[in-house]
């Protein structure tokens, strides 16, 4: 008998070049062009708000890591610079500083330490922050202002999406035209201001295949189907598919949110289904329900499902017995 070395470790047992501080950071890289748009078209409200959801998001994670004795270490992983740089993005301009600030530490304390920190949190962590100030201060978060290069004299301004609220838009030809949808220039929330800045990243992390394609793929699918059965069927009242696509929180929500990888699920099937549900409850908000904008709240209710997706809709493994 030869002698023989066997190595014992632990999985995983496939190493890849990527890190989770390489994933995160090229998230972040990714969102510099919208972060930039909304720079140019909000100016120093957008700088604020940026910096002031970074800064926060940090230092509430640096609390929560000395409080469970945990290493600082983390907080050169990125995850922390993300959440608090999309959380902004979500935001109105017109947001208070206070409110910004109460939010990305909610988003960091309720949306990820509660959890045990990154990996563990079931919801997207940014997500949170939003939902927890637009429960509290629904006013102020559905208070918005026109871009500075609007050139429009108002205290108040609708967004592309609320104006469709009003049934007599789509007839009356007052819906935001697509090209400036397209371009930017339109009112909303910081990472609304400009969907192809949006899509510059999201094309960036496809490439880095950082991002699983099959999640913004379904969810634009899902929604351009259920919004273009009542387009076609009556278009002097309702929008047109790729106005839904182009308008709110759609782009930044299916590239940037709903392919969070903690939060989506990790097999094909599961993500296709994860998608598709997104995009139908999108659609659901939008055309019936009683708010303009639906991607926050469809997406926090699928992350909820996320689990039991990871569980039933796995590939079945080699050499595992069909459940048949």
């Amino acid at each position: 008998m030869t002698n023989k070395t066997f190595i014992l470790q632990s999985s995983p047992h496939f190493k890849d070049k990527d890190s989770v501080p390489k994933i995160m950071y090229a998230v972040i890289f990714s969102l510099m062009p919208a972060a930039f748009a909304s720079i140019y078209f909000f100016r120093l409200k957008a700088v604020v708000m940026l910096f002031s959801c970074v800064v926060v998001s940090l230092a509430t994670e640096a609390i929560f890591l000395w409080l469970r004795k945990k290493p600082f270490h983390s907080l050169l992983d990125g995850s922390s610079v993300i959440t608090g740089l999309i959380l902004a993005m979500t935001l109105p301009p017109s947001l208070s500083l206070e409110l910004a600030v109460i939010g990305a530490a909610a988003a960091i304390a309720i949306g990820k330490q509660v959890f045990g920190g990154l990996g563990h949190n079931i919801f997207n962590p940014a997500l949170v922050g939003r939902a927890f100030l637009q429960t509290s201060f629904p006013v102020a978060m559905t208070t918005w202002i026109p871009p500075v290069t609007a050139k429009i004299n108002t205290a108040t301004y609708a967004t592309p999406l609320a104006n469709l609220k009003f049934e007599e838009a789509v007839a009356q030809g007052t819906l935001t035209p697509l090209k400036d949808l397209f371009w930017g220039n339109i009112g909303g929330c910081l990472g609304e201001a400009s969907a192809i800045t949006l899509l510059i990243g999201a094309l960036y992390l496809l490439f880095r295949r950082v991002i699983d394609w099959r999640i913004p793929v379904g969810i634009m699918v899902s929604l351009s189907a259920f919004t273009g059965v009542f387009w076609l069927i009556s278009p002097e009242k309702y929008a047109s598919p790729l106005f839904h696509i182009l308008s709110g929180g759609l782009m930044i929500g299916a590239f940037f949110m709903a392919t969070d990888m903690v939060t989506s699920p990790i097999s094909p099937l599961g993500s296709w289904i994860y998608a598709l549900g997104i995009g139908l409850i999108v659609g659901l908000i939008r055309l019936f329900g009683g708010f303009p904008e639906g991607v926050m709240y469809s997406i926090l209710f699928m992350n909820a499902f996320v689990p039991l997706l990871n569980r039933y809709a796995r590939p079945q493994i080699l050499g595992e017995r069909s459940k048949r």
